[in-house]
């Protein structure tokens, strides 16, 4: 008889993040399992239950943004309608952590598994909390085990009040999507969709538009490169207007491209028809999008801050610049292009890096274990 979870998440598929996607995988490849996800509905049209990969998804709310924090009232009802799980399993410390509280409130017994994600500055929790500082913490001294993707997340859950050991195991990459080789055909074609030729260097991130992922930053990199530099971003966001409007100040328009939100799918494409991956985080949990840089084949460069430095190392598997310095970028880009080996270097020793210890079949198999401990 397989055993149940009850996993808690403030939203699930289509509302996706990282956190999400990187459940989805995990759970996808349990098959020895049967998961039940609560979370908020927060947006209308959405149904109540549905099956998603190998989870139930259980949604609760009016369809409206309130119902995050209706959650851990809502969500804690709902569960008392299912079976009682083997296994809790909370999905970062946010509106579906303080559910999985108020559920592990109501039955003492219960094992209760917590997974760190969280991304944004930890100084942003803090000050999003406020008073109720307390009681964000109890989230971590109720839980009886924590995963966090990165040893930074590790030892936030300690100073937050875990007393246990942290398990560090990170997110993961789809080895065989991301190390599918791109076409030179089909390469020139996103290219000339681009406007840039052969001649053209082109950097690229994949990165929610918001201030903490620095694209900022990488616009303004520009200015300290030749006109043969050229930047994609593909994504969306709140700052998607601001960068619109420096991108025309600084007038870069023939330089800067905004792909928008693109499909998972799409983004192997789009990484190996460029040359560079840059993404100047403020802060990271952990930092997927590099490691799918890293498996297409591209350098990568970073900041060393929050969970990057667990996989991002100078000269070997990536190049370092600093936050909010766009000439750091320009000359991490510059060392690339122009020291003897660096590229190759980086691109083998960072494609080794994520076959050996980011295939999400390995991470599987060690959530699994925290499962049945």
């Amino acid at each position: 008889m397989k055993k149940r979870v009850l996993i808690f998440a403030t939203t699930y598929f289509p509302l996706v993040g990282g956190a999400e996607v990187a459940m989805k995988e995990v759970t996808d490849r349990l098959s020895g399992w049967e998961f039940d996800l609560i979370c908020a509905r927060i947006q209308p049209g959405l149904s109540s239950t549905e099956k998603i990969g190998n989870v139930t998804v259980h949604r609760v709310g009016f369809g409206r943004p309130i119902d995050k924090y209706l959650l851990p009232l809502l969500g804690s009802l709902k569960a008392l309608t299912l079976s009682r799980p083997a296994v809790v399993w909370s999905l970062m410390a946010s509106y579906g952590g303080f559910a999985a509280l108020v559920y592990g409130w109501m039955h003492p017994r219960a094992k209760i598994l917590l997974t760190l994600q969280e991304g944004d500055p930890l100084e942003h929790y803090a000050k999003r909390t406020g008073k109720l500082q307390w009681l964000h913490k109890q989230i971590f001294k109720r839980a009886n085990a924590v995963q966090a993707i990165s040893r930074f997340l590790a030892a936030w859950a300690t100073h937050m009040g875990f007393s246990g050991t942290p398990i560090v195991i990170p997110n993961g990459v789809d080895i065989r999507r991301f190390t599918a080789p791109l076409s030179s055909e089909e390469r020139q074609r996103w290219r000339t969709s681009w406007g840039v030729g052969d001649e053209q260097t082109v950097l690229v991130t994949a990165s929610r538009l918001a201030l903490k992922n620095g694209v900022d930053d990488l616009i303004r990199a520009l200015l300290f490169l030749p006109t043969s530099y050229s930047v994609v971003i593909a994504g969306e966001g709140e700052d998607h207007d601001k960068l619109l409007s420096l991108v025309e100040q600084k007038q870069l328009q023939t330089r800067v491209m905004f792909l928008g939100s693109r499909p998972h799918a799409e983004l192997p494409a789009i990484l190996q028809s460029a040359d560079v991956f840059v993404r100047a985080s403020l802060s990271e949990g952990l930092g997927n999008a590099f490691l799918e840089a890293m498996a297409c084949g591209l350098p990568v460069i970073g900041t060393p801050v929050g969970g990057i430095p667990d996989f991002l190392v100078d000269g070997k598997t990536g190049v370092f610049c600093q936050p909010r310095d766009p000439e750091s970028i320009a000359r991490a880009v510059r060392r690339i292009q122009s020291e003897s080996g660096l590229r190759e270097r980086l691109i083998q020793h960072g494609e080794r890096l994520v076959r050996e210890g980011y295939a999400w079949e390995g991470i599987a198999t060690r959530i699994e274990k925290m499962l049945q401990g």
